[in-house]
């Protein structure tokens, strides 16, 4: 897939291509995103809330693209998202609020 394919703060149900080449169905979050790769949450499944740096190449095929209101996006400090921190890491476990959840 290619950047355009995708927007901050979007809702994705995808299909990634793990590291071993197998597909694998997701759902993601994306908080940003960069020339090279976008930092996205896990929103399901074992790895919930997990940050990770995702290729845009990993990313197979988008099957839906959720909406996501105002009250529903998630909240996560700026600094927690720059690129510098990201370049020796690839996953990172956060929590963050979605202010109309009450969480």
């Amino acid at each position: 897939m290619e950047k355009s394919a995708f927007k901050k703060d979007g809702h994705y149900a995808v299909t990634l291509r793990d590291r071993e080449g197998r597909l694998r169905p997701a759902n993601i979050y994306v908080h940003r995103m960069e020339d090279d790769y976008m930092i996205a949450r896990h929103t399901s499944g074992p790895d919930v809330g997990l940050l990770i740096k995702l290729g845009y190449d990993a990313v197979v095929k988008i099957v839906r693209t959720h909406p996501v209101l105002d009250r529903k996006r998630f909240m996560i400090p700026e600094a927690m998202l720059k690129p510098k921190l990201w370049e020796t890491r690839d996953s990172m476990r956060a929590y963050s609020s979605a202010p109309g959840l009450g969480k």
